[in-house]
């Protein structure tokens, strides 16, 4: 494929949704913003295999996303799969069946990779007036950083600490919500993961951004202005306001939890566990506050394939 493509989409596949996103021109604005829900988070069984359920839950929503596509008249989209399935210990049958059943391939990102585009999105959405950035992206499965101070970041990682790898990992280990000495030591494991990726680097002075429904949701629970009055609100996360909403959600059952702002009924399992990694990550950085940026990895594909020039560009080699 050559020249620039008029309508683009990415179709990204995660642990509650596959969301199809369509644009022409920005993704401000998109052409078609489709989810179909999902629950692979219930589908995954203790080795981490994504049972027949759920891949049947991928099927169908995979089918419906490229009749919409089709329809919107897209000329390239990008179909990619999250942690969810990347770290699935049965990906690749579930990749190999999900093309033989539907033609679609799904792409998996490596985790330094979903780091790069989250940053490349977020330079993007503050401007290239922003100064040096820190990008920290809480996923269900990973965690993504990335900083610098140029087009490409300087800086990637990624660490297993998802908000739905560490509610697994407190299940498995028997620690429940009121178990604090439980959760302290996974925090200061978190914590200490975090420091390591870091050393060597410098990003005391750099301005961080959380690029997640994670920190979103963390942000509107703490106090920020709700998302209906648009993205262009300025919207941050404090670290003191953090930590006094972590012991209240450790106290509480999950339909309580789902019943708070921010925090949506099929996320309100992990809010806690979210919380904790937030947490972890701001002290390691040292950061009191994180500036909230809406755009993630998905929308650092679009903007990859709305700015593609040339065949030589990976994000163009889609149909």
């Amino acid at each position: 494929m050559s020249g620039r493509p008029d309508q683009v989409g990415v179709l990204d596949v995660g642990c509650f949704s596959a969301h199809l996103v369509v644009v022409s021109g920005s993704p401000l604005h998109p052409v078609v913003s489709h989810k179909t829900r999902l629950r692979l988070d219930r589908a995954l069984d203790r080795d981490n295999r994504l049972r027949p359920e759920g891949v049947e839950q991928v099927v169908t929503a995979v089918h419906a996303a490229h009749r919409i596509a089709e329809r919107a008249g897209v000329s390239a989209l990008v179909p990619f799969a999250t942690s969810v399935i990347r770290d699935a210990s049965n990906a690749e049958q579930v990749i190999s069946e999900v093309a033989r059943r539907t033609g679609t391939r799904l792409r998996v990102l490596p985790g330094q990779e979903e780091a790069r585009l989250a940053y490349r999105a977020a330079r993007h959405w503050f401007g290239w007036r922003a100064g040096p950035l820190l990008v920290l992206d809480v996923g269900g499965g990973t965690v993504e950083l990335a900083a610098g101070d140029d087009v490409e970041p300087s800086f990637t990682r990624s660490l297993p600490f998802g908000a739905r790898t560490l509610t697994r990992r407190l299940a498995l280990n028997r620690t429940t919500p009121r178990d604090h000495r439980g959760l302290a030591k996974e925090q200061v494991l978190v914590h200490d993961r975090v420091v390591a990726a870091l050393e060597g680097t410098s990003v005391g002075e750099h301005r961080a951004v959380g690029c997640s429904k994670v920190f979103q949701q963390l942000a509107r629970l703490a106090g920020a202005r709700p998302q209906h009055e648009g993205p262009f609100v300025p919207r941050a996360l404090r670290l003191a306001d953090l930590r006094g909403w972590i012991p209240r959600l450790s106290r509480m059952p999950v339909p309580r939890r789902a019943r708070l702002p921010g925090i949506s009924p099929h996320r309100a399992e992990q809010s806690l566990a979210g919380a904790l990694v937030a947490e972890a990550l701001m002290v390691a950085t040292g950061y009191d506050e994180v500036e909230i940026c809406p755009w993630s990895t998905r929308e650092g594909l679009l903007l990859a394939l709305l700015g593609a020039g040339d065949d030589d560009d990976e994000y163009c080699r889609v149909a």
